[in-house]
């Protein structure tokens, strides 16, 4: 029966890192983030009943009294609370920002494995020290590789449609159509013996700039207000062609970021 009821817990834990990225896949950032508090919890109250600590109905008392008593690493520790704010702040504020719920997603899959070895200490009745084996730090890598490249793979989807654009735009001002026969003959001065009495003033004409284009030189937050106050709304890679608007200040560059004006700090901009 126990065997039973440790793989029933196991499964809902998949289940609920499952359901996360399925969020997140169809865009339900809120939803997302909520979601993956929520596997937290189960995790926390999970590993405190086996550790005999006091469940208080506490999120937070909960994970600290983990870590006080060793039972989880401070990395760990570090990453439950910041699940459980992001979490708390989508419940509460109706948070719906894709950053923040990739973050949410990327720590708590590569918690969820370190979970499971912390859950067996527990349940044998042995406390395991802070420090991770060289296996479970293999692991560990392999995981964090995985979410990174799962976080990368977003971040490009949501370029994409942003570089045509701005490839479009680039195409359409370098692209000029020739002149004709027809053309070239009408604007051509022609000679005569005659005197002129008057003359227009002829305007004279020049070619279209070639418009600058401007792109990261390193991995660039993007924020609604030209302040580092408050959290960002995305991030560009190093090395990405950005939509440039206009020169906000000194310090801040004016960008169209998904179909909105945001801003980016001038200094990490360079032509191309």
């Amino acid at each position: 029966m126990a065997n039973t009821n440790v793989n029933n817990s196991w499964e809902k834990i998949q289940l609920g890192v499952k359901d996360t990225e399925r969020l997140i896949g169809q865009k339900n950032y809120n939803a997302a983030m909520i979601k993956s508090r929520q596997t937290l919890e189960f995790m926390v109250k999970l590993l405190s009943d086996r550790a005999c600590l006091s469940d208080e109905g506490d999120l937070m008392k909960m994970i600290d009294a983990l870590y006080q008593n060793r039972w989880i690493s401070k990395t760990t520790f570090e990453h439950y609370h910041k699940i459980r704010m992001i979490g708390n702040k989508a419940v509460h504020e109706g948070d719906a920002n894709a950053y923040n719920a990739n973050q949410s997603y990327h720590m708590l899959s590569q918690e969820v494995y370190t979970f499971a070895n912390d859950y067996k200490n527990a349940q044998r009745g042995t406390r395991r020290p802070a420090t991770q084996s060289r296996s479970s730090s293999r692991s560990r890598k392999k995981r964090a590789a995985k979410s990174s490249a799962f976080s990368l793979y977003n971040l490009l989807r949501l370029m994409i449609p942003i570089l045509c654009v701005i490839l479009l735009i680039c195409i359409i001002q370098l692209v000029k159509p020739p002149k004709t026969e027809d053309e070239e003959t009408t604007t051509t001065p022609t000679t005569t013996t005659e005197a002129v009495t008057a003359t227009e003033p002829m305007v004279p004409t020049s070619a279209a700039p070639v418009p600058i284009v401007y792109k990261t030189a390193a991995n660039l937050n993007v924020r609604p207000q030209p302040s580092k106050d408050g959290e960002p709304i995305g991030l560009l890679t190093g090395g990405t062609q950005v939509e440039y608007l206009e020169a906000y200040n000194e310090e801040w560059a004016k960008i169209m970021y998904n179909g909105q004006e945001a801003y980016v700090s001038s200094q990490f901009l360079v032509e191309e």
